[in-house]
Formats: structure tokens, C-alpha cells, sequence
């Protein structure tokens, strides 16, 4: 990476408060930039840094006001964080997007089709009847199944697992150890106590612009014709279990060892915290934030909702609750005072009486 902090500026739609012809080769923090680096400052807390920072330039708020002398060159923007991520994108791709070629050994099947600018790692392997489109970069121990479909731009880390018929997107990143289309979870108990296994027949769709991360499964569906889907812009974090038939809607995000039980349906935009736990057959409404460890055992239906808990609630009522559950020894003790308070009034009242 080589710009200028002009060029920068320009697409970032930012302005320019100083020299603006000084180049930028990387990016990092603002307490620790050097010369020939860009930060960006949208934390109040770090503004004692943009007096002392070497930086080249720093991204900043447009109505920022300095309170000493500043030296480094500023870029002026509406979100210095928003466009400071746009940089890292930028950054990403061009790291992620250098390599080209097909290293040996690899194995491509029969009539299956590859685009421009590919890579092909050593050792990857693509199976028969595979469309893959332009600029995929798929890297070493890599496996694609038969029938596949991969878009534009994506990008399968190393030992990345696709299974035959699934559908992956454009501009999608398979991060090392996902499996995607594996059996779902399919057992016929039988009348001897053993199970027999249910053929899982269906496949994985995956929508464009979707992030999958490391070691998390997504089961194919159950019954040939169906499908587990993500939709587009969905982001998914390390070790995630997505069931057979399940459905993530659109640009919903989701932390790390949650697990979705088969055929449960969740809505767009939903932020779901780690460990949650998602019973089956279950629909989930949109913008429904959901907290860490939460359990969910039935439907939410009204949109906009934010719960925590096991079984999970509405999160002001669990804080509400918990307020309650942290004081029960002390109330356990009150309570065993005042019985035996009641019971010694009882015993003199008995006694008086007699």
C-alpha cells in the first residue's frame, strides 16, 4: 500500500488540513504511528495522542477542534472510524488479493470451470461440475466438492471444506476449518435403543457478502430440493453450529459458539452474543438483540427486542430479576429471622393462653 494522503482523502469523500502530497505505506494506531503511516482519532479518550502522534496523517472528526498545535496532516471526515475501516477493507484486499496462479500439485475435476485471476493453492482440490468466477482465491487443503458454485471475489482460507452442492456467493471469506454443507443431525431412534441415520439430502446456500469464520459448520438440509441458507451480508465468528434448514436473514451477526438448532428461522439484522443457544423450529423477528449464554426455547415475534437469560426475556426484566437473585441469601436470612421471631410470639402466646 502506496498513496498519497490526497489520494487518500479523495476516497475517503474527506479534506485535507495540511500537506497532503506526504505518502502512506500502512496503518496503525495513533499512540504508536510512525512517519509514513496513517491513524485515525474518534475516541475522545486518545485525543492527547494527536499532539504527540508521528503519523503522517490522522483521520478526524470534520468539526474537530485542536486545543494545541498540531503537526501531523489531517484528513477531515463525518465518521473518522467508519472511514478508517474503509482504509483496513482497502488494505485487506490488496493483501488478500495478491496472489495468483495454480500451485502444484492441486487436482481440478472434469468440466468444471475456473475464472480469471484465480488462485489455486498446492494440494486444494475442486471436484467435477464446478463453477468458480473471477478473482477466487482458494488456498492450500482446500476441498470442493462436486457441483459447486462459487462467485466473484471470494476468498477460502486454508482447509476450508465445501461440500458437493453448495452455493457459495460473491465477495465471501471462508476462513480456515469452516465446513460447509455437512450432514445435519438426523437420527430415527429404533425400537432395539440404536439409531438409524437419516440421509441428509439437501445442500447450503450462502449469499454474497457473506463472512464465515473459523471452524464454524453450517449442515446441509435435510430433504433434496431444500436448502440452509445465509443470506447476503451475514457475519458469522469462529466455532458456530448452523443446523439443518436453518435460515439467517441478511445482515444479521452472530458471536462465537452460538449454535442454531434445525429449521429454525431468524430474522435480518439480529445481533446474537456468544454461547447462545437457539432451539429448532423456532422463528426469531428482526432486530432482535440477543445477550451472551442466552437460551431461546420459544418464538420471538415482535421486532426490535433485546433479551438475555436462560429461559431468555426482556433484558430490563432480567436485570430486574437478577437484582432480586443476588439479594436471596440475605432475604433467606431475614426470612429465617422473622419466622423465628413469629414462632418465639407464637410460643409465648401459647403459653399465656394456657
Amino acid at each position: 500500500m502506496e498513496f498519497t494522503i490526497n489520494q487518500i482523502a479523495a476516497m475517503l469523500g474527506g479534506e485535507v488540513s495540511g500537506d497532503g502530497s506526504q505518502k502512506i505505506k500502512m496503518l496503525a494506531k495513533i499512540q504508536d504511528a510512525k512517519t509514513g503511516q496513517i491513524a485515525f482519532l474518534s475516541n475522545p479518550k486518545y485525543e492527547q495522542f494527536i499532539y504527540t502522534t508521528q503519523a503522517s496523517a490522522v483521520i478526524v472528526k470534520k468539526d474537530f477542534q485542536a486545543r494545541k498545535e498540531i503537526t501531523t496532516t489531517l484528513i477531515l471526515v463525518d465518521d473518522p472510524y467508519s472511514s478508517f475501516t474503509v482504509l483496513l477493507e482497502e488494505y485487506h484486499k490488496m493483501i488478500s488479493f495478491q496472489k495468483v496462479g495454480i500451485e502444484e500439485p492441486s487436482f481440478i475435476g472434469t468440466n468444471s470451470s475456473i475464472g480469471k485471476n484465480i488462485y489455486r493453492g498446492a494440494f486444494s482440490y475442486v471436484g467435477t461440475n464446478v463453477k468458480i468466477g473471477d478473482s477466487v482465491k482458494i488456498y492450500p487443503h482446500v476441498y470442493i466438492g462436486d457441483n459447486v458454485t462459487i462467485g466473484d471475489n471470494t476468498i477460502l482460507h486454508s482447509g476450508v471444506k465445501v461440500y458437493s452442492g453448495s452455493k457459495i456467493g460473491s465477495t465471501c471469506v471462508l476462513h480456515a476449518g469452516c465446513v460447509i454443507g455437512s450432514d445435519g443431525f438426523g437420527f430415527a431412534p429404533q425400537a432395539d435403543g440404536s439409531y438409524k441415520t437419516i440421509p441428509q439430502l439437501g445442500n447450503v446456500i450462502v449469499e454474497d457478502r457473506v463472512t464465515i469464520g473459523t471452524n464454524t459448520v453450517i449442515d446441509c438440509a435435510t430433504l433434496f430440493g431444500d436448502a440452509t441458507i445465509i443470506r447476503q451480508g451475514v457475519k458469522l465468528d469462529n466455532l458456530i453450529q448452523i443446523a439443518h434448514n436453518v435460515e439467517v436473514g441478511k445482515n444479521t451477526v452472530m458471536a462465537a459458539q452460538a449454535g442454531v438448532s434445525g429449521s429454525t428461522k431468524i430474522g435480518e439484522n439480529n445481533m446474537i452474543a456468544g454461547q447462545v443457544g437457539i432451539a429448532g423450529h423456532l422463528v426469531i423477528a428482526n432486530n432482535t438483540s440477543i445477550g451472551a449464554q442466552a437460551g431461546i426455547s420459544k418464538s420471538i415475534k415482535d421486532e426490535g427486542q433485546k433479551i438475555l437469560g436462560y429461559p431468555a426475556f426482556d433484558i430490563k426484566e432480567y436485570f430486574r430479576s437478577y437484582a432480586v437473585f443476588k439479594r436471596l441469601p440475605d432475604l433467606n436470612d431475614r426470612l429465617r429471622e422473622l419466622e423465628k421471631k413469629v414462632n418465639t410470639v407464637q410460643a409465648s402466646a401459647d403459653s399465656n393462653s394456657n
